[in-house]
């Protein structure tokens, strides 16, 4: 696609040979998805732009060039699809397995897929098997629960006043004062949760159970998933 009217040392808008040799480049470093890889693309012709801009190209012209490369990105990316080298499904699966087990809800897992451009119905096949054998609240459950271990919450927090039996709560506080701290440090724990993506019954579920249950929930999440 030449250029004209332009300065001699303005570079070349890139072809589609050179947008497939970036994104095969791409590919061999990262997985993504197509709507990724076509922001990559769109990244390399922006590159171009400013490039272009600098040498003292015409704004009108290299606009033009900009509208007629959009569908040789999309091309390009489709190429990638139909290569297996881009797998929409296969990347959701993946993502979904990695973030759950490092604490990710399954909203905050679905609004990470959404911003990679996965359809609504890839996200929500990926989060269906996340982990071999759970149901969908228990692999949320697992999921808060590795949250809540990162965190320090719940039966992870070595804090017996997070959790209901706050009175037994030792020190020169009254009891009344415990319960007081104990409420409000809970509520603070259910906040975190809350802003994690995760409903109000998992949080208490998990600021309610025993150390050693919670353990071997995490330890499940591990080892299924």
């Amino acid at each position: 696609m030449a250029l004209s009217h332009l300065p001699s040392d303005c570079p070349s808008p890139p072809d589609k040979a050179a947008l497939r040799e970036a994104a095969l480049a791409h590919l061999a470093r990262f997985a993504t998805t197509q709507h990724g890889l076509e922001q990559v693309l769109l990244r390399r012709v922006a590159r171009w732009e400013r490039a272009a801009l600098k040498a003292g190209a015409d704004r009108e012209d290299i606009a033009a060039h900009m509208a007629a490369l959009r569908p040789v990105v999309q091309a390009v990316a489709a190429d990638m699809v139909q290569l297996g080298a881009v797998d929409d499904d296969a990347f959701a699966r993946a993502r979904a397995k990695r973030l759950t087990r490092s604490g990710r809800s399954g909203k905050a897992v679905q609004a990470h897929l959404a911003a990679k451009g996965v359809e609504a119905e890839v996200r929500a096949a990926a989060l269906q098997g996340v982990v071999e054998g759970f149901s969908a609240r228990e692999t949320e459950l697992s999921a808060a629960l590795t949250a809540a271990r990162k965190r320090r919450l719940g039966p992870f927090a070595n804090l017996p006043r997070l959790r209901r039996d706050a009175s037994s709560v030792e020190g020169e506080e009254t009891q009344e004062e415990r319960r007081l701290r104990g409420m409000a440090e809970r509520q603070k724990a259910l906040g975190v949760f809350a802003r994690s993506g995760f409903g109000r019954d998992i949080a208490e579920q998990v600021l309610d159970m025993d150390p050693e249950e919670a353990a071997q929930w995490v330890e499940r999440l591990k080892s299924e998933s």
